[in-house]
Formats: C-alpha cells, structure tokens, sequence
C-alpha cells in the first residue's frame, strides 16, 4: 500500500489527484485548502470533505470526481470490516436475511451510517473473487448478483404502501430507485477503497475518475458523454457569436452626420472643426463552416455539427459544409425546426460525401472554392473544424489562402493534440501558417478559444 501517512502527505497527494482527474486546482487553492484544514474538527470526515470541496470545487460538474477522489484519499475506514455488525468468529447470516435487512435499508435513508456499513460488509463477504490464477481482486458485481436488489421491489412497495398504485407508488419507486442507486455506488466506493488499499491509491485513482465534462476529449466521447456536451454547446455559440460580432465592429466607423456637424460648427463661426460620425449600424456577422465529417473524427464532428445547429440562431446567415474526400452543403439539414440529431443522421444518407472514404484536405477546398465560389465574403468569418490529416495528398495551400483572404476572419479548431501536429500524415503547421489553428480537444479548450477572439 503506498497511500501516504501524515495528513500534510495525504492533502499534496489529493490536490495532486485532482489536477490530473482534470479538476482546476492552483497553488492558491491548495494553500486556501490548508489553512481551512487548521480551523475545522478533523475527526469529523464531512466537515473536512466540505472545506476541501468549498475551497478547491469550482463547478457543480466537477463535484463527482471530487467526491470519489475524496473518499479514495480519506476512507471512511480501512482494512477489511465486519459482516454487518457480526464479529469475523460468530455465525454469519444466510442470504435471505441478509436481503431481508438489505430491504429494510433501501426503505429507509441513505444517510443512514448503517447502509453504507452493510455495503461495506456486503463487500468483505462476497465482493472478494479469483482475477487470475493465484490472484484475488474486488469487483461489485458478484456483491449485486447475490443480493439482487432489483428483485425486491415488490416486497418493498407492499411493505410500504396500503394499496398499490397512483402517486405513492410512483413516489415509492422514485425513492427505492434512489436508495438503489446510493446501495449501488457505496458498494462500487468500498471496492475501490480495498483496491487502493492493496495496489495504491494513485493508481486506482488515475483509472477511476472521469475527468470533468469541460475536460472530455472530443476523439474519445462516450455517448452519453455527447449528450451531456450538448448542455454545453448554446452558452458557447453565444459567447462565439458575441466575440466575433465585437471584431467585426472594431474599427468601423460610421457615416457623417452632415446635420449634427452642420449644427456645432455655428458655435466657431461655421467652420467644421469638430466632425460628428453616425453610429454604425448594429448587425450579426455571417458564419461559413467547414466540418470534416470522416470517421476518425466522428465525435468531434459531432459535437461541431451540434455547435454548428446552436450557432444558426446567433447568426444573420450560417452555411454549413461537411467534406470528407469532397465536400457539399448540409445547411437544409439544419433548417430552422429540424431535429439537430436527425440531421446529423440523414448527413451520412443525404451529403455527397462519403463518410469512410480517405480525407482529401486540397481536393476539398479546390472543390469548395469552385462549386461555392459566393460562400466566403468580406463579412464572413470562415470556421475549419478538423484535424488536418489529409492521407499524403496535395494540400492545396494556394486555394485555401485565396479562401481566407476573402473572409473577414478564418479560424482552424484542430481536435488533436499539439503534439501530434505534423506527425504521419498531419499537415497541421502548413495550413497554420495559412488560417490560425488552435488546438481544440475538449469544451474548456473551446471556451479558451472563444475568449482569445476578444483580445
């Protein structure tokens, strides 16, 4: 076991932890959480996880991974416990009671320490199995497979309704589901406890937290972690609307106001020594996207075409392109009432693309500029969404600069890793050098580049 000792060990390791689970920890926050540490009762374990969440938690998305990097680096107990309240020497109950008594808990409250020590000893009796030859290890599963909590429903909702239902069953379901769900996760927390305990806590806690949902890497989403991005995608076309809008304008001047000047020269004899501008007229830029829709991109194309859906509102006119080995506009797919998730679906039916086909960066835009030459104009801003891997063919540099000129601002959100920049088939810094790239993994790194358009 290599979980440090002294508490100061303990508190650099968490802090540590949390950096690396993706969580934006500094020095000051660290220290903020040290000092919190010499004002509260120790003893008491939910003070010290409240102060360490009120000083070093910054977002509600990002709780979760706190709370189970917490309960890794500050156990509730250690070592294995008893069945139950039972003494390791004395009988051990039979399974019927022990599901009799796990009913009981899931009617009760979660808070209750008596749930999660009945989790814990549910661990130490049956979460313990063969990994490999000669190898023991922790796992959850077999603790739920004995127990079955799914199929005590019907004995719960008969102990705790007169009749069955209406809204006190719907309401007694809503809570068995909960207390279920807290079983479920106290189990999974005291597996991870006992691994940390035998193979280290910096080890388990590297491959059990997620990082926060801003963090995700847009090559390796989940689908459930796509549809959590898209709660994140309108705050962002706002803001990205907002910031191209304000460098538009910056700039621009208005026409004369023949009348206003006409007006204060009088006072200096009708000489116009003081000029009076009309103020510019407020309007929303244009938007053209280019969005590589290949399979080795899918999920970022994915998330892009979502922001793409969001960005339509925020813009006076969005033409949205997707390519592979060509290229060919799906604006109509994301026509005012569309299903953003239908549409994404009907591009693989409906664009001239072909989806698995080998993606042809210079054969795109040599392809773009000549079937939609009218798309990119002086009030365009143009936004490549891609990873500039274009399978060794001819990158088309002088079409693409034609491009950008004709915009009034050209962006690349380039989904890869800097560091993979120009590897293989990556022709990342020659197109940089033609339209600004930016380095765009995750939601925090596209927030950060929304910011920078204000600078």
């Amino acid at each position: 076991m290599t979980t440090p000792g002294s508490l100061v060990d303990r508190h650099v390791g968490f802090v540590h932890a949390l950096r690396e689970a993706g969580l934006p920890v500094s020095p000051a926050e660290g220290l903020d959480a040290a000092h919190a540490l010499m004002v509260i009762d120790l003893a008491e374990r939910e003070t010290l996880r409240e102060a360490y969440a009120a000083t070093l938690v910054k977002r509600p998305a990002h709780r979760p991974g706190f709370d189970l990097l917490f309960d890794l680096w500050f156990p509730p107990v250690a070592g294995r416990t008893a069945s139950a309240g039972v003494p390791e020497d004395a009988e051990q109950p039979e399974l019927p009671e022990l599901r009799e008594r796990l009913a009981e808990l899931l009617m009760g409250n979660p808070a209750d320490p008596a749930f999660r020590e009945f989790a814990r000893a549910m661990v130490g009796r049956f979460g313990q199995i063969q990994a490999a030859p000669g190898r023991q290890s922790w796992f959850s599963f077999p603790v739920l497979r004995a127990l079955s909590p799914e199929t005590l429903v019907a004995r719960m909702l008969a102990a705790m309704l007169d009749e069955r239902g209406g809204l006190p069953e719907k309401v007694a379901r809503r809570h068995i589901a909960r207390t279920t769900e807290a079983f479920t996760e106290a189990v999974a927390s005291d597996v991870r406890r006992r691994i940390a305990e035998e193979s280290g806590v910096e080890k388990i806690a590297r491959s059990a937290v997620r990082p926060p949902i801003d963090r995700v890497d847009f090559l390796r989403a989940t689908k459930e972690e796509l549809a959590r991005l898209r709660r994140e995608v309108y705050p962002l076309a706002r803001r990205l609307a907002t910031r191209l809008s304000i460098r538009q304008k910056r700039g621009r001047r208005g026409r004369l106001d023949f009348r206003r000047t006409v007006r204060a020269s009088l006072s200096t004899g009708g000489v116009p020594l003081t000029t009076h501008l009309r103020p510019p007229r407020p309007h929303r830029p244009e938007l053209v996207v280019l969005c590589d829709a290949s399979d080795s991109v899918s999920t970022f194309s994915h998330f892009t075409l979502l922001l793409t859906f969001a960005l339509r509102e925020q813009f006076t006119k969005v033409r949205a392109f997707a390519f592979v080995d060509t290229v060919d506009e799906i604006t109509d797919l994301f026509a005012p009432g569309a299903d953003v998730l239908d549409a994404i679906g009907r591009l693989a039916d409906e664009a001239d693309i072909v989806r698995f086909g080998r993606t042809d960066y210079g054969h795109v835009f040599e392809r773009f500029a000549e079937r939609f030459p009218d798309a990119v104009g002086p009030r365009t801003s143009l936004l490549i969404l891609g990873d500039a891997r274009s399978n060794y063919q001819v990158p088309a540099l002088g079409t693409l600069k034609r491009l950008a000129g004709q915009a009034r601002h050209a962006y690349w959100l380039n989904p890869e890793p800097r560091a993979q920049w120009d590897t293989g088939d990556s022709l990342a810094t020659s197109y940089g050098s033609v339209v600004p790239m930016h380095e765009c993994r995750n939601v925090a790194q596209l927030a950060a580049f929304v910011e920078t358009l204000a600078s």
